[in-house]
């Protein structure tokens, strides 16, 4: 039910209808995650809610939570189900938007469709229209939507910073937005584009959470509230599911939210894309703070080396406290050293910790009790071998746990 980057557009739907055309024709069949009316009770459901709909399509619901929590959908509404799937989630908003509102059911897969638009002509289900498209291009007006649920869909979806987008477009302004989907708390880093199997089965294309709520404030979404929290992975029959859910973090959230009155300006997004802290925060996810720390360490220690030699020659003096120089490469050392040895957790190999401390010591050596440039070196040396041992395991450790040779 997750997905991961790196697939062309045609893999990624073809893999996504792939696995949906078989819950909707043979929803008895075994997936990796829940299906039907059990499914439905265990993210949360009200009987009352679900009770009234046909069997054969609560048979098909593979939604990730309970997005009715945020309470988006008032009655009159003109809602859009985005990945509708079975119609579970449209039929619901349909009791709730009354008589006087109206509700369409949105969905990439032509069998779930067809199946929705078979069992409500027979049910004799009006104010509900049933439409085959993506996300990353609703066939609708600007501002001609009240409200838009989901569930599960935008962890599948390619380009997920358009479907925000195009969201926002739909919606009139103050219109109002409520979904569930899966988010990691780390990000995959390893390359999976030969396993498309891993888009519907693994937990590999879903958003950092925060990241989610980042596209969502760039668009012009205002009031984002998570109105909910729940481990979905530990319903999964699949060992295997759980584990990789495990191993990245994965779970389910539901967020509500309403449009701004107008998009941010470039400059606005600019910002928020920019945001020292957003990055930061990716970097060590990602495993990469080690890396820009020594980075930063060698540059303050060889860069600054450079700059007291070069800048004489252009006849510019350069003041140089040896000590706070020294302590900042210290401090950028330890950062690493730290970053390095935390990776430990993860991946448990040894090897990154051994050589980082091997290293830390010999500049810390050099710079605070005796000096020599080779020693400095060699410490440098160790610490980038250091940094490349714990980026490899971190990428054995992911491709193990995702089932890749």
């Amino acid at each position: 039910m997750v997905a991961i980057l790196g697939y062309s557009r045609r893999q990624i739907q073809d893999a996504v209808q792939g696995m949906y055309t078989a819950v909707a024709e043979t929803p008895e069949s075994p997936f990796h995650f829940p299906v039907g009316d059990a499914a439905c009770r265990q993210l949360g459901y009200p009987p009352a809610l679900t009770a009234p709909l046909p069997e054969a399509l609560l048979a098909s619901f593979a939604g990730v939570g309970y997005p009715f929590r945020a309470g988006a959908i008032h009655a009159g509404d003109r809602v859009l189900d985005i990945g509708a799937g079975a119609g579970v989630d449209a039929l619901i908003a349909r009791r709730l938007a009354g008589p006087d509102g109206r509700v369409i059911a949105l969905d990439l897969t032509a069998a779930m469709t067809r199946k929705l638009r078979d069992v409500t002509e027979a049910s004799g289900i009006d104010r509900l229209d049933v439409v085959q498209a993506s996300a990353e291009r609703l066939p609708f007006a600007d501002a001609s939507l009240d409200a838009i649920t989901s569930n599960g869909a935008l962890n599948l979806v390619p380009d997920k910073r358009r479907a925000v987008a195009e969201m926002f477009r739909v919606l009139r302004p103050s219109g109002r937005l409520q979904l569930a989907d899966v988010v990691i708390h780390r990000p995959v880093s390893v390359d999976c584009h030969e396993d498309p199997r891993l888009w519907v089965e693994c937990v590999v294309g879903a958003t950092v959470k925060e990241e989610l709520l980042a596209l969502f404030e760039e668009a012009g979404f205002e009031a984002i509230e998570v109105v909910g929290r729940h481990d979905y992975f530990a319903l999964s029959p699949s060992a295997q599911t759980r584990e990789v859910a495990a191993g990245f973090g994965a779970h389910a959230i539901e967020l509500g939210m309403r449009r701004g009155a107008g998009a941010p300006s470039r400059l606005r997004q600019a910002w928020l894309r920019l945001d020292p802290r957003r990055w930061l925060r990716l970097l060590q996810r990602r495993g990469l703070l080690g890396v820009v720390a020594l980075g930063l360490a060698v540059l303050s220690c060889y860069g600054t080396l450079a700059l007291a030699a070069l800048l004489p020659l252009l006849g510019i003096g350069l003041a140089l406290d040896e000590g706070t120089w020294a302590l900042t490469i210290a401090a950028f050392v330890l950062l690493t050293l730290g970053t390095l040895a935390a990776g430990h957790r993860r991946h448990r190999a040894l090897a990154p910790t051994l050589l980082a401390v091997t290293g830390s010591a010999a500049i810390l050596h050099a710079l605070f009790i005796d000096y020599h440039p080779l020693v400095e070196l060699a410490g440098f040396l160790l610490l980038a071998i250091a940094a490349l041992r714990d980026r490899q395991a971190r990428r054995r450790q992911e491709a193990r746990v995702l089932g890749l040779p």
